[in-house]
């Protein structure tokens, strides 16, 4: 699936991209709001200002991605792969990342704290 494809039936109505690979996808400012992306491949995918409140992207691998000024409130994130991913002013209001991985280059906003997020360092 490229990125056409996934706009395309998401305008028309589907919700489930389970399994999805996205890698190096450009999605600036998509909105994808409540779209599962359990499992995906988003490695090294541009989600600069996406739209993602209330989707599903647990077990998905973010590693690289840029989620900068996305708004993931809501969002269930468990189990991702955040490792060297750009979180930069990204909303995160009520998300779940319970056993979400991250490392050391993994960029979130100022005074967020991964480890009450029960987040794991890799």
């Amino acid at each position: 699936m490229d990125t056409e494809e996934l706009l395309l039936r998401y305008a028309a109505g589907e919700r489930d991209f389970t399994g999805a690979k996205l890698s190096r996808a450009s999605l600036i400012g998509a909105t994808l709001v409540g779209a599962n992306f359990w499992g995906a491949d988003l490695s090294g995918a541009n989600l600069a200002r996406a739209k993602l409140w209330g989707a599903n992207l647990s077990g998905a691998n973010l590693a690289k991605a840029n989620l900068t000024r996305a708004n993931l409130s809501g969002a269930k994130l468990n189990e991702a792969n955040l490792r060297q991913a750009k979180l930069n002013f990204t909303k995160l209001f009520g998300a779940s990342l319970s056993g979400a991985y991250y490392d050391e280059s993994t960029r979130f906003s100022k005074g967020f704290d991964p480890q009450s997020q029960n987040m794991r360092k890799m």
